[in-house]
C-alpha cells in the first residue's frame, strides 16, 4: 500500500515584504507561496493545517486551523492547489514547518508534512 503522505508534495517559496515591514519596530513581514501537488491516484481534501513558526530568538508559535486561507480545497489526482499567505516575525530571520491534514476519497485521513523553510530579509543569510 502506498504511503498516503508521500502522495502529497508541498513546495514553498518565501519573500520578504519590505512595504509591510517596520524593522525599527521589530516587525518583519514575509509572504509564503505554497503549491500542494497530489501525486496520488485519488482526490484529497485539505481539512486543517498545523504550522510551527520559530524566529531567531527561538520564540516558537504554533498555529492550528481549518483549511488554508479560508478554504478546504479538494485536490484532484494529478492536480495541484496554490495559495499565498503571510506571517510577521519580531526578527529578520525565522523558519516555518508543519503539516496539512487531509482525507482521501476513500475516507482515509492522513498528514502531509511541510518541510522547514527559511524566512529571511535580503542579504541576511548567504
Amino acid at each position: 500500500m502506498t504511503d498516503l503522505a508521500s502522495t502529497i508534495v508541498v513546495t514553498v517559496t518565501s519573500e520578504y515584504l519590505d512595504l509591510q515591514s517596520a524593522p525599527d519596530r521589530n516587525r518583519f513581514a514575509f509572504a509564503y507561496h505554497i503549491t500542494i501537488s497530489n501525486k496520488g491516484a485519488s482526490a484529497a481534501t485539505l481539512l486543517t493545517r498545523h504550522w510551527i513558526i520559530i524566529d531567531s530568538n527561538q520564540e516558537r508559535q504554533e498555529v492550528h486551523g481549518s483549511g488554508v486561507i479560508g478554504k478546504t480545497p479538494t485536490i484532484l489526482a494529478g492536480g495541484c492547489y496554490e495559495y499565498t499567505s503571510a506571517v510577521v516575525l519580531d526578527t529578520p530571520i525565522g523558519t516555518m514547518e508543519g503539516s496539512y491534514q487531509l482525507i482521501n476519497d476513500q475516507g482515509t485521513a492522513f498528514d502531509a508534512p511541510i518541510a522547514p523553510f527559511l524566512l529571511s530579509t535580503p542579504n541576511t543569510v548567504h
